[in-house]
């Protein structure tokens, strides 16, 4: 389980560290692509695969599942770790999330977020001033 916010410094190269704790339970390969709300979502191989099974399971002839598809997958990249615990984030994910130099490594359960540090503090502004309104509709989820 990923939990937990982190800060760091993405590079030159868009390089970026991944926090210890999610290093282990991502094992040596992963995928990171396109998230909702403009981050970075990363996934271990056993839970993109339960992801890409669903995905597959949605009505080509629907024009919102094709779209959905192709937001996902077009951008996902297959990652691995570099000796120093780091990732290379590709530039046009980089753009996608607005990650210039700080951002944010956040857990969330089955994976984990890639935010620029600007759009974390904005969600997270906004999320605490509706939380219990959010938590209230949510409660018969």
């Amino acid at each position: 389980m990923f939990m937990g916010e982190y800060k760091h410094n993405i590079d030159a190269k868009g390089r970026i560290i991944i926090p210890a704790k999610f290093r282990q339970d991502l094992g040596e390969k992963f995928v990171v692509t396109r998230g909702m709300d403009d981050c970075l979502f990363g996934y271990p191989m056993d839970e993109w695969e339960k992801f890409q099974n669903k995905i597959n399971e949605l009505p080509v002839s629907k024009k919102d599942a094709r779209y959905f598809t192709r937001f996902f997958f077009s951008a996902a990249v297959e990652c691995e770790f570099d000796k120093q615990g780091r990732i290379n984030i590709p530039s046009n994910l980089r753009g996608y999330a607005k990650i210039a130099k700080k951002c944010v490594v956040v857990g969330v359960s089955n994976r984990f977020e890639i935010w620029s540090e600007d759009l974390w503090e904005d969600f997270s502004k906004e999320a605490e001033e509706n939380f219990n309104e959010i938590a209230e509709n949510m409660i018969d989820f």
